[in-house]
């Protein structure tokens, strides 16, 4: 009401050093609503993008966005890289995957990586995709954790299935390196070092990010 009332010109007769406290306690409320209205949308946004996509094969639920740091929601950030549009980069060291636009723009997602001792760093290319993938896990998996020895011949697809919704398989030199983008149910994960050297975005986002890359697309590891 104060405010409204300065702005048309018939500020009441109040001496200095009362206008100036109220002033800056409306304005501090003024601001704190500002940030209040801002995380708001910014979670009404990610609470549309990470909703449930029922027409999937298996249909999908929403994530759980409040187990989710806002810094890790899906957004189109400043990306300066010689990297040609499409290009996929890895960073592990910020649990980010960046798309990049090729105008100064790269779209980002959170992600988890690799666990101490299974990071790697290079280049590699998307040798092949896939949609609900089967799962086999590697004979050395299965040597450090014999409970997976039941899926040896493979784990079906579905929400159960630790490659998810989609996965980008990982080549170099013509040769499977075994690592993955992949599609994460988990929202407590993300921001975290929990794989064996895999990448995984959550299956709204990855589901993003899949429809957008090729085969061959190249895919660049930063060092952690």
């Amino acid at each position: 009401m104060a405010l409204e009332r300065i702005e048309n010109g018939v500020l009441p007769r109040l001496d200095r050093r009362a206008f100036l406290v109220g002033s800056a306690a409306g304005l501090g409320a003024l601001g704190l609503a500002g940030c209040v209205n801002t995380d708001g949308a910014l979670r009404a946004e990610a609470a549309k993008t990470y909703g449930p996509m029922p027409g999937e094969k298996f249909p999908i639920p929403a994530t759980d966005i409040s187990k989710l740091d806002p810094k890790y929601f899906r957004r189109t950030v400043p990306y300066v890289t010689k990297e040609a549009a499409g290009t996929i980069v890895v960073d592990p060291r910020n649990f980010y995957v960046y798309r990049v636009e090729g105008d100064g723009t790269a779209t980002r997602y959170g992600a988890n990586v690799g666990r101490d001792g299974f990071l790697w760093s290079g280049d590699a290319y998307v040798g092949r995709k896939s949609e609900w993938a089967t799962w086999t896990p590697p004979k050395e998996m299965i040597k450090r954790q014999p409970e997976a020895a039941k899926y040896a011949r493979g784990m079906p697809g579905g929400l159960d299935n630790p490659l998810g919704a989609r996965t980008l398989h990982l080549y170099q030199n013509g040769a499977y390196t075994l690592y993955t983008i992949y599609a994460s149910s988990d929202p407590d994960t993300i921001g975290s070092g929990i794989t064996s050297g895999c990448v995984g975005l959550l299956s709204q986002d990855m589901i993003h990010l899949y429809a957008q890359t090729p085969v061959k697309t190249k895919v660049v590891v930063l060092p952690a």
